[in-house]
């Protein structure tokens, strides 16, 4: 059974659409909707929906790891609520692994939404990222359980714990426990929402800058301090 993980934090907008889709799909799995406090109407929309519904403190690190921890499934696919899934995209996930049982798991080609240039650029950056063997919580991570829990799962991080945990899973695989792999048929479709108004040259430095703080071992709370508040003061949180 596959369990799927959804941090959620005020997503009512986005969240009916993806469990209508989820509850066509007829590979076995259950729905786990962590939440951080939404004050949107969110976990009535998890519990009409008939997901398991966990509540707690935000950050996206935390909300993860509460839901794994309680997932029954052998199979782990964390999932965010502002993408669109397209039908099979559960097959597709039971097929690789049961054809390959030394899969460690994966992720899917991502597509941002949207007709203009914009969203084709950040598709194509995205695919660049995977050809180096980078990806993220975005483009639907998913692992068997015992792969998970062999290497700790993923960190109670508000920011770049995804990148932390498919690192994980990268120096798992070239540590010879097996291959990952990247699923395009069918491919996941996400927002572009949260680069709205942005360069390509902006995104683009805006990611080195992220990644070098993180590489220069800044406290991810400071660093989700600046992503996502108050942008002058992010070196004063405590």
């Amino acid at each position: 059974m596959i369990s799927i993980i959804i941090p959620t934090l005020d997503e009512a907008h986005n969240l009916p659409a993806l469990l209508a889709a989820l509850a066509d799909e007829p590979t076995a799995h259950e729905i786990i909707v962590s939440d951080g406090g939404s004050g949107d109407g969110t976990p009535d929309i998890a519990r009409a929906y008939h997901a398991t519904l966990i509540e707690g403190p935000p950050a996206r690190g935390g909300q993860l790891r509460r839901g794994a921890d309680q997932a029954r499934g052998d199979i782990l696919f964390f999932l965010h609520a502002d993408c669109r899934i397209n039908p099979g995209t559960l097959g597709a996930i039971d097929k690789a692994l049961a054809a390959s049982p030394d899969l460690i798991g994966g992720n899917f080609e991502l597509i941002f939404d949207g007709n203009d240039g914009f969203s084709e650029w950040l598709t194509g950056f995205y695919a660049w990222f995977r050809a180096k063997g980078l990806y993220y919580g975005d483009s639907g991570v998913f692992i068997r359980r015992a792969n998970y829990d062999a290497f700790g799962g993923i960190p109670d991080w508000p920011l770049m714990e995804d990148f932390r945990f498919t690192r994980l899973m990268e120096r798992y695989r070239r540590a010879g426990h097996g291959d990952t792999i990247c699923l395009s048929d069918p491919p996941l479709v996400t927002s572009s929402r949260r680069f709205s108004n942005k360069s390509p040259a902006y995104i683009f430095w805006h990611w080195c800058l992220i990644h070098g703080l993180y590489y220069a071992k800044f406290p991810t709370a400071r660093l989700a301090q600046w992503y996502y508040h108050d942008r002058t003061k992010w070196w004063t949180v405590k």
